[in-house]
């Protein structure tokens, strides 16, 4: 195939179709993602059904979306039904946005790189970003919707959580963008050939993660659902399918983070030229290195909700304005010195 053939193929219709392809993708990789967390948390705590229920436990899935899918779906009688309503909209129409800019992957043709996106922007890290941070409007419309206060404080929680993570992970990805001179996600992935940004950047990965995993609301910053002491905080009030987009939205959440990683610091789809010169291989071998190390991701991070307790809230606020922020401008600082050396 020529490298004029991929450009016809490339056209804004045929990205149009690669973008539901992408939400198509994304939803079964998130069922994916359920399934194995399911299994793996099975096989920790030796419980029964997620572990049995089936080859490999995969029938549990198929019982539970047969649950979500029959589930009545009530609404509250003192409840704000068109927030309540719409509110998994909002919540799930921000996972779309981030989507639309996220690359897949890569094709290598004739020594030519395609990215698998369905829109390469020029400020595509600034508008993830933006972007991302609108699913605390969608979660805020869950609580107040429900008039709930357990939903409420959980809601609260998020924000809480939210002002003081989002601003060393703004921090780290803007000392990527001066490291390179881009705001072009995929020019900072292709940027880490031969040397991934973790190397360069050791202390900017570990802010970005744990910054990450909070904005994710994963263990041990689920502070917003604690069953313990919110019932399931803001999601409190919802059943059926409107509760099953929320769970899928904090899924999806997750695979799109664990995908910004890769992207931002564990060197992205880049491989030796030697290997991707060859055309079968450099059509699939790219986007499989690049999904395996996104999976690798996701694997760390379910591991590390059964391996590390849930932190108090006020220890949540502690550690991001008096520990990751200094950290993120430390990282700062050494990444304007890098970009300078590195003349960018």
């Amino acid at each position: 195939m020529s490298a004029e053939s991929i450009d016809i193929i490339f056209n804004p219709w045929l990205r149009t179709l690669l973008g539901l392809c992408l939400i198509g993708a994304v939803f079964g990789g998130a069922m994916l993602v359920v399934w194995f967390e399911r299994k793996l948390s099975g096989d920790i705590q030796f419980r029964l059904g997620p572990k049995y229920v089936g080859p490999f436990g995969i029938f549990q899935l198929v019982a539970d979306a047969i649950k979500l899918m029959t589930k009545e779906d009530l609404i509250p009688s003192k409840a704000d039904k068109l927030l309540f309503v719409s509110a998994p909209i909002a919540l799930m129409g921000s996972v779309f946005m981030m989507l639309v800019a996220i690359p897949f992957g890569a094709v290598v043709i004739n020594g030519v790189e395609y990215p698998i996106v369905a829109t390469e922007m020029d400020i595509s890290l600034l508008y993830i970003e933006a972007v991302s941070s609108i699913s605390i409007i969608g979660a805020f419309m869950y609580a107040y919707s429900s008039n709930n206060k357990y939903s409420l404080l959980g809601a609260f929680r998020n924000f809480a959580r939210m002002i003081g993570y989002e601003v060393p992970l703004g921090i780290t990805m803007v000392s990527i963008a001066i490291m390179v001179g881009s705001l072009n996600i995929v020019e900072i992935a292709q940027a880490q050939s031969p040397i991934w940004f973790i190397f360069l950047q050791p202390l900017g990965f570990l802010v970005f993660f744990v910054a990450l995993m909070a904005d994710m609301g994963r263990l041990p910053f689920d502070q917003n659902e604690s069953e313990e002491e919110l019932v399931a905080g803001w999601i409190t009030e919802y059943s059926g399918m409107r509760f099953g987009l929320g769970f899928f939205a904090e899924y999806i959440h997750l695979i799109l983070g664990s995908m910004l990683v890769v992207l931002l610091f564990l060197g992205g789809w880049n491989l030796p030229a030697f290997l991707t010169n060859i055309t079968i291989l450099g059509i699939f071998l790219p986007t499989i290195y690049f999904l395996l190390k996104v999976a690798l991701v996701i694997l760390t991070i379910i591991m590390l909700r059964w391996a590390v307790p849930r932190f108090r809230i006020d220890q949540v606020v502690d550690l991001s304005w008096k520990r990751l922020l200094p950290l993120s401008l430390l990282n700062l600082g050494w990444a304007i010195m890098l970009g300078i050396y590195l003349g960018a």
